[in-house]
């Protein structure tokens, strides 16, 4: 249940921001609700719309013709969409801040392309374009990734075995998972620990071996006003940080941009085709070297030489194993 009601909430922020018009209520309804009874379908539109609200999506109100009050219609402005850092809210654990960041990883690919092959197919007017605002570069490869992230969806709680620093044997932990999010480069589970009565920050990579259901749906609620970002903050730990030199090529690396701490605009790149732009910005050291790998030939590293060294070392071995 909670991969289709995330593939809905995907499909209706796709359909609204790859249109260049408002979209009826109908039309909306035809497309994403078809099987839906009347009352069945007000409930969920609504509740749609408020949930991706909540996470920052500005959904504009608006008629089709500016002349005539007919039926209002829907949609969502990339220009605003674009606007830096949505924070995610407690009541739900990122289904568009994971659509825009983690859209390599593949459940959320596949669900993506085919949200958009529906609406090609219903022959919708797409503006696939739009869709270049995110610019989705981290990789989500935890394999308790998923589990953590479906529980959130529907609040079911999880169990799972979990190896803390210094130690040498895992422990069963039980959750009440509130979001997932990801902090100085690594991802995070933040939720109520039902052993130490507690808000609690796990680690997913120091999950051992998968996690499990441990009740059922809907079976316990987010403590109101709860931002998980800024649990995963206060305990995860403090993230080592650096500072990169970076040479973006014009047009690209937005998130790069839109986090730097200076930009020098019209420099000398590694290639004349486009204009390039010097880009300093203060990262977190984990995971860095992943980020500036996921824009390919559109980013290159000036410094520090070991973060250079790392990204070359990668694409050699990206090279030796396809060759």
């Amino acid at each position: 249940m909670a991969v289709r009601k995330t593939e809905r909430l995907l499909n209706l922020l796709i359909m609204l921001l790859v249109q260049r018009h408002y979209v009826p209520k109908d039309r909306i309804r035809s497309i994403l609700y078809a099987d839906s009874s009347d009352e069945a379908f007000e409930k969920m539109f609504e509740r749609d719309k408020e949930e991706l609200r909540s996470l920052g999506v500005p959904i504009e109100v608006g008629h089709m013709d500016s002349y005539f009050d007919d039926e209002p219609g829907y949609r969502i402005r990339p220009d605003r969409f674009a606007l830096p850092d949505i924070d995610l809210s407690a009541d739900e654990a990122a289904v568009v801040g994971l659509a825009t960041k983690v859209w390599q990883h593949a459940r959320l690919a596949d669900a993506t392309t085919e949200a958009v092959r529906k609406l090609v197919a219903l022959g919708v007017d797409v503006d696939v374009s739009a869709l270049d605002i995110v610019q989705p570069r981290l990789s989500a490869d935890e394999p308790s990734f998923d589990a953590f992230w479906e529980a959130t969806q529907d609040r079911t709680p999880v169990t799972f075995t979990y190896l803390r620093t210094g130690q040498d044997v895992a422990s069963r932990r039980h959750l009440q998972p509130w979001g997932v999010v990801r902090y100085s480069g690594r991802w995070y589970v933040v939720g109520f620990d039902v052993d130490r009565h507690d808000e609690r920050v796990f680690r997913l990579s120091r999950v051992q071996g998968p996690a499990q259901r441990d009740g059922e749906p809907g079976s316990y609620d987010v403590p109101p006003g709860t931002d998980v970002r800024a649990v995963a903050r206060r305990l995860a730990p403090a993230p080592s940080t650096e500072t990169a030199v970076l040479l973006v090529r014009a047009g690209a690396g937005l998130p790069l941009r839109r986090d730097a701490d200076t930009i020098q605009p019209d420099v000398v790149g590694p290639d004349d085709r486009t204009i390039w732009d010097r880009v300093e910005l203060t990262r977190a050291a984990l995971g860095l070297a992943d980020e500036v790998l996921g824009y390919g030939p559109d980013v290159y590293v000036e410094s520090p030489s070991h973060l250079r060294a790392g990204v070359v070392s990668r694409l050699h071995d990206a090279l030796a194993v396809g060759s």
